[in-house]
C-alpha cells in the first residue's frame, strides 16, 4: 500500500551512495578499478529485503596525459548504474576529491583511486556497519596490498588491528588505515572536506572528523591497495612533514595544548626514524634520531632503534624483498571475481 511504498523509498534513499574515482595517468589500472566498482553488491537489510543501487559514479580524469580518459568513456558505456566523466586540465587529488563531493549525492560517498581495487561486497558491507552505527562518521576496512599484477604483497591486518571507535590516538602516533577501504557519512564528510594545500590528501581529514564522531572498523579485508613505482607513503620525510603540518592545525579543534602537542610529536618523529630507515633516508634518521631521543617510550626503545641505524641499509632492502617474497608465496595473486 501507500505506505508501505512511502516507507520502502525512505529506506533507499537513507542508503544512498555516491562513488568517485580521482583519475591521474593510471590508463594501465583503470579498467579493472571500474570493473571492481561495477561488481559490487548493495542489499538493504530491511524488511522489505530491498535492493539498492550506487546512485552515481562520477569519474574525474585530473588532467591525464596517458589516454586514460578514452579507456574510462568505453567502459563507463556498460556502467550497470549512472555515471559520468569529467574530463580537464590538472588541478591536484584533493581539489578533485572536493568537486566529486559538491557534484555528487547521497548519504553515503566514497572514493577510489584509479589504480586500485574493490572486492564485491565491499559497498555493501561498509554502508551496513555505518547504518548500524548512527554515532560514526566514516567505516574503514582492512586491505591487500598488491603490486602491478594483483601479487599480494602485504595485508595491513598483518601490521596492527587499528582503533575502533576513538581512532584519534592511534592517528596521532601516525597509524593510518588506506583510502581504498573508506566509506563516509556525508553529513560530517561536507563540514570539512579535503584541504588543497595539504600534501596528504587524507590524514587532516581524518583529525578533523575525530571531532565529529566515531570511525567504525570492519576487521574484513574488503579492499586492495596497489604500490608501484613511486607511491607517496615510500617519501617518509614528506610524510611526517604533512602529519605535523597536519597535527599543527587541528590541535585547536582537538582541544590539543601546544605542550601536549609537542610531547605527541616528540614520539612521533622518533619513531619515524625506522620510517625513514626502510625508506632508504639514513641520513634524515640519524638527524630524527639525535633531535628527538626524549621522543622514546623506553630505554629498550631507544637500544632498538640504536641497532636499526647501525645496521647497513642493504639489510632493510633484503628484508623488505624477502617478505614481499614470501607473501606472494602465501597468498598469491588477489581474485576479485564472485
Amino acid at each position: 500500500d501507500f505506505e508501505v511504498e512511502r516507507r520502502n523509498r525512505k529506506l533507499a534513499a537513507m542508503s544512498e551512495i555516491s562513488v568517485l574515482v580521482p583519475s591521474y595517468n593510471h590508463a594501465r589500472f583503470i579498467e579493472r578499478t571500474l570493473r571492481s566498482i561495477f561488481a559490487q553488491t548493495r542489499t538493504l537489510r530491511s524488511i522489505f529485503a530491498q535492493t539498492v543501487g550506487i546512485k552515481k559514479l562520477l569519474v574525474i580524469d585530473d588532467g591525464s596525459t596517458d589516454g586514460s580518459a578514452a579507456i574510462i568513456e568505453k567502459f563507463l558505456a556498460d556502467c550497470p548504474f549512472d555515471a559520468e566523466l569529467i574530463s580537464r586540465e590538472n588541478r591536484g587529488l584533493c581539489a578533485t576529491l572536493n568537486e566529486g563531493l559538491a557534484k555528487t549525492e547521497g548519504e553515503f560517498f566514497a572514493y577510489l583511486g584509479s589504480d586500485d581495487l574493490w572486492l564485491p561486497t565491499f559497498l555493501e558491507e561498509q554502508v551496513d556497519l555505518l547504518e548500524s552505527r548512527s554515532n560514526a562518521v566514516l567505516a574503514f576496512c582492512h586491505a591487500f596490498v598488491i603490486d602491478e599484477d594483483e601479487m599480494i604483497i602485504d595485508r595491513t591486518d598483518n601490521w596492527t588491528n587499528f582503533a575502533d571507535g576513538d581512532m584519534l590516538p592511534s592517528l596521532l602516533r601516525g597509524e593510518i588505515f588506506s583510502s581504498p577501504g573508506v566509506v563516509y557519512r556525508r553529513s560530517a564528510l561536507e563540514k570539512h572536506g579535503w584541504n588543497q594545500n595539504a600534501g596528504l590528501e587524507d590524514y587532516e581529514l581524518y583529525l578533523n572528523l575525530c571531532s565529529e564522531g566515531e570511525f567504525a572498523r570492519n576487521e574484513k579485508l574488503l579492499c586492495a591497495w596497489r604500490q608501484h613505482g613511486s607511491n607517496t607513503s615510500d617519501n617518509s620525510p614528506m610524510m611526517l612533514r604533512e602529519h605535523l603540518a597536519a597535527q599543527d592545525r587541528a590541535a585547536h579543534r582537538l582541544g590539543i595544548g601546544r605542550s601536549e602537542l609537542d610531547r605527541i610529536q616528540s614520539e612521533l618523529k622518533f619513531k619515524g626514524v625506522s620510517d625513514h630507515l626502510r625508506g632508504r633516508f639514513k641520513k634524515e634518521a640519524w638527524q630524527l634520531f639525535l633531535e628527538n631521543r626524549s621522543g622514546s617510550r623506553s630505554a629498550v626503545d631507544t637500544m632498538k632503534t640504536l641497532m636499526r641505524l647501525a645496521a647497513p641499509q642493504s639489510l632493510f632492502q633484503w628484508n623488505r624483498t624477502r617478505k614481499r617474497q614470501n607473501a606472494i608465496a602465501k597468498y598469491g595473486r588477489l581474485n576479485i571475481e564472485k
